[in-house]
C-alpha cells in the first residue's frame, strides 16, 4: 500500500512527475535525480491527444481533505481540476500558481501572524462564482477540527486560523493565525469551493462519486463506476494556458495487470514500483521510457496499537525488534540498481535536510531481546516442541493486512512471517481487495500490522501531525495506530510554530525520537520512484517534491 501529497494515502502511486531532464541513470554523484520528466517547452508540446493513466484504486470519495479521500489516486485527478495555490518545485520550495495566486505574503504580529492572498481576478469556480473568501472561510471552518461531524483526515494548519477578513478588494484575502505557523503555505491546496464545505453533508456525503465543482485546465467529462474509468477534458473556460491534452482518461486497474496493459498499449504510464520483474519487462517494449527519481515517500510497517496484543509496548518493540529492516529493504529494492539504505526518521527521508538517525536500539535486528521482552510481557513458549508463545490459553499471533496484487506486500508479509516465528509470534498473512484496503480495513483498525508508503510533501511536520496527534475517540484522522502522547502532541506543536530552519530541525527530531520509544510505525526506508512512460510523453515522469502544471502535460510525437 501507500501516503500522498500533504499526508496523502494510497495503494501504490501512480505516474509521479518532476521537474528535470535527468536520464535513467543515477547522478554521477552516485544519487538518483531529484526528478525525471522529460521538461519541455510548451511550444515543443503537440496540441491534442489522450493521456491514459492508471489507477491502483477507483475512488469512491472524491473530498480529498475526507478521512477517506485522502488518496494519491484522489490527487492524481483533481490536481488537474481543482485549484492549487501553492506548488513545491523540485528542490520542495512552494511557490504561488499563479492561474491562482498572484501573490502571499507573510507578515508577523505580536500574537501570531497574518497571510494576505492576492489571487488572480480571473480565477472562477465551474459554476461561474469568483474564487474568494467564502471558499478560504468554509474550507477553514470543515478542517479546523471544531465541528467534528466533518469527518477530516487532519486539522493541522487550519486549527490555527483565528480569523478570515476581505482584504483591500473582492480578490485579496487577509488570513490571521493564533500564534506562528511555519508550514502556512501548505494550506488551500487544493482549495474546494464553499458549497463543497458549507454543512458536515455536503463535505462528508456531496462528492461522493463525483466532482460536482471543478476549476481548472480540464473539467469531468464523466465518471464510469462500471468500467472504473474517470475521463477529464480540456475545459475551455480555463483562463489559463490551455491544456496541451485533449483528455485523460484514469482507469483502475490491478497494479500486477499494469505492465501487461503498459506492453499491450492500453496505458500511456505506469509507476513500477518496487517491482524488478515489472521494470525488467517495460525496458523491453519498444518506445518506452524508464524515468527514476528519489522519492520523497518512505515505505512502513504500521503497527495497531489498539489491538488486543499490540496494546502492550513491550510486545510492539519486540515486533520491531523481531524484524530485520535491512532484509526487507534488499529484498524490495532488489534488481532496481538502487542503493540498500534503512530510513531511521518519521518525519525526514535520508536526503532531506534535517534528516537523522533516531532509531537508536529500535532500529537494530535483535532477536534475542524481542525473546527477553515477550518474556517479560507474559508470552511464554509452550514447552517441547510449541513454535508460537501462548498466554491465558492464547496464542501470539498478528493478523498482516496486504491489498491483494500488490506483489511488495506478499512478499514483506512473508518475510515478516518467516522473521517473526524466529522469536515465537505467528503471522497471518490476510490478502484484501485492493478498493477495500484502507476503508474497510486500515481506518477502521482491522489489521495488526499494515505495510504502505507514506508520500512525503515538503512540509515534513504538518501533515505529519495527523499521523502521529492522540485520537481522540473515534477520530483518528491518519493515525491508522491508534495511539499517542501528550509529549509527541506537544513536541509537534512547538517544531510547527518554529520559524527558524534550524531549530525546526532540533525539534522535529525530538519528536521523532519519542515516536520511536512509542514503537507505532517502522520506518523501513526512503523509496525509489520508477516509472515507465512513453518515450514522446513530455512533462510527467519520475517525481520528487515536485507538482506539474497538467495544462503542459502531452506528446512530443503523435499517439
Amino acid at each position: 500500500m501507500k501516503r500522498v501529497l500533504v499526508c496523502v494515502m494510497l495503494l501504490l502511486a501512480v505516474g509521479g512527475c518532476s521537474a528535470t531532464g535527468e536520464s535513467f541513470s543515477q547522478t554521477a554523484s552516485g544519487r538518483l535525480p531529484a526528478s525525471d520528466v522529460n521538461p519541455t517547452p510548451r511550444d515543443r508540446v503537440m496540441d491534442g491527444g489522450t493521456l491514459r493513466w492508471p489507477l491502483p484504486e477507483f475512488p469512491t470519495q472524491w473530498n480529498f481533505n475526507h478521512v477517506n479521500g485522502t488518496k494519491g489516486a484522489v490527487e492524481h485527478v483533481i490536481q488537474g481540476v481543482l485549484p492549487y495555490l501553492m506548488r513545491p518545485d523540485a528542490k520542495a520550495v512552494p511557490r504561488p500558481v499563479p492561474e491562482y495566486l498572484r501573490s502571499a505574503t507573510l507578515r508577523r504580529t505580536k500574537h501570531g501572524q497574518t497571510v494576505i492572498y492576492r489571487l488572480n481576478p480571473k480565477a472562477k469556480w465551474s459554476d461561474g462564482r469568483p474564487i474568494g473568501r467564502a471558499d478560504f472561510v468554509a474550507q477553514a471552518h470543515a478542517l479546523s477540527g471544531r465541528d467534528t461531524r466533518y469527518e477530516v483526515s487532519t486539522i493541522t494548519g487550519y486549527s490555527r486560523i483565528k480569523r478570515i477578513q476581505q482584504g483591500a478588494d473582492a480578490h485579496t484575502v487577509k488570513v490571521t493565525f493564533d500564534g506562528t505557523y511555519a508550514d502556512w503555505r501548505s494550506l488551500f491546496s487544493p482549495l474546494y469551493p464553499a458549497t463543497a464545505y458549507s454543512t458536515p453533508r455536503a463535505f462528508n456525503t456531496g462528492w461522493l462519486n463525483r466532482l460536482p465543482v471543478t476549476s481548472g485546465p480540464f473539467k469531468i467529462q464523466g465518471i464510469d463506476r462500471t468500467a472504473k474509468t474517470l475521463t477529464v477534458v480540456r475545459d475551455p473556460a480555463w483562463w489559463g494556458a490551455p491544456a496541451k491534452l485533449d483528455r485523460i482518461v484514469y482507469r483502475a486497474m490491478d497494479t500486477s495487470a499494469m505492465p501487461g496493459a503498459f506492453a499491450n498499449d492500453e496505458i500511456d504510464l505506469m509507476d513500477i514500483g518496487l517491482d524488478a520483474g515489472a521494470l525488467k519487462r517495460v525496458q523491453e517494449i519498444p518506445g518506452a521510457a524508464i524515468r527514476r527519481a528519489g522519492g520523497p515517500d518512505w515505505r512502513h510497517f504500521t503497527l495497531n496499537a489498539t489491538s488486543p496484543v499490540l496494546s502492550d509496548v513491550r510486545v510492539r518493540r519486540a515486533v520491531m525488534l523481531g524484524i530485520d529492516r535491512r532484509t526487507i529493504a534488499r529484498a524490495d529494492l532488489s534488481g532496481l540498481g538502487v542503493p540498500v539504505q534503512t530510513l531511521g526518521n518519521h518525519f525526514y527521508v535520508n536526503t532531506q535536510d534535517g534528516y537523522q538517525d533516531n532509531s537508536g536500539d529500535l532500529g537494530r535486528y535483535d532477536p534475542a531481546r524481542a525473546r527477553q521482552l515477550l518474556d517479560e510481557a507474559g508470552w511464554k513458549l509452550p514447552p517441547g516442541q510449541g513454535k508460537y508463545r501462548t498466554k491465558a490459553g492464547r496464542t501470539l499471533s498478528l493478523r498482516f493486512v496486504v491489498p491483494s496484487g500488490v506483489p511488495i506486500g506478499k512478499r514483506e508479509g512473508e518475510l515478516t512471517r518467516a522473521l517473526l516465528e524466529r522469536v515465537g509470534i505467528r503471522v497471518d498473512i490476510v490478502p484484501v481487495p485492493a478498493d477495500d484496503a484502507f476503508d474497510r480495513y486500515v481506518a477502521p483498525g482491522n489489521f495488526d500490522i499494515v505495510p504502505f508508503s507514506w508520500l512525503g510533501t515538503p512540509f515534513p511536520v504538518s501533515p505529519m501531525q495527523a499521523v502521529f496527534a492522540r485520537p481522540h475517540g473515534d477520530r483518528v484522522q491518519q493515525n491508522f495506530s491508534r495511539i499517542g502522547t501528550v509529549a509527541i502532541d506537544a513536541a509537534m506543536d512547538r517544531a510547527i510554530a518554529e520559524v527558524d530552519p534550524g531549530r525546526i530541525h532540533a525539534l522535529v527530531n525530538r519528536t521523532d525520537r519519542l515516536i520511536w520509544q512509542q514503537a507505532s510505525v517502522l520506518p523501513l526506508y526512503q523509496r525509489p520512484q520508477l516509472v515507465a512512460t512513453r518515450a514522446g510523453l513530455a512533462n510527467m515522469g519520475a517525481c520528487g517534491f515536485f507538482e506539474p502544471a497538467y495544462q503542459d502535460i502531452g506528446f512530443t510525437t503523435p499517439r
